[in-house]
């Protein structure tokens, strides 16, 4: 999938768009890749002698990942303001577990699968892997926010 496509679906954007491709999709699950590069600016900081992709930030990955997953549902017909345009946004994160050390030059593959909706809440379950091997698991949340700048936060 186009970096356009997922420019349209989440409003993430660098330094912090953390999905480079779509592998494959359907309505309940989702697969992505990212390739760390080395020279993203964590890595200045965080275990200099041996830098390590922070594990918020693989599960913020497998987050957005999800986002784009949910952003067919990014429209919703509410009573008050039907036509809305909305974006997924994380609730909860659940049972994380990591398993494996990511690094620069890695590149990771997220699958994350919509297990149920409630209403407008969405749960999920993320894998992240390296060469096969798990990096990290978890379950999260989101419910649908507002798109626009004009939200209050």
């Amino acid at each position: 999938m186009s970096r356009e496509i997922i420019y349209a679906a989440i409003p993430h954007r660098e330094p912090f768009l953390l999905v480079d491709e779509v592998v494959e999709q359907d309505e309940r699950r989702i697969v992505c890749r990212k390739a760390f590069r080395g020279d993203e600016f964590w890595f200045a900081g965080h275990y200099p002698e041996y830098p390590l992709v922070p594990g918020v930030l693989l599960c913020e990955a497998a987050m957005q990942a999800g986002a784009i997953l949910l952003s067919a549902l990014a429209v919703e017909d509410d009573i008050d303001e039907p036509g809305t345009a909305r974006v997924p946004v994380a609730t909860r994160m659940n049972d994380v577990r990591f398993k494996r050390m990511v690094r620069p030059g890695d590149t990771i593959q997220m699958e994350v699968t919509l297990s149920e909706q409630l209403a407008t809440a969405f749960y999920l379950s993320a894998k992240v892997t390296v060469e096969g091997a798990v990096a990290v698991r978890f379950n999260f949340a989101c419910t649908m926010g507002p798109a626009g700048a004009d939200r209050d936060d």
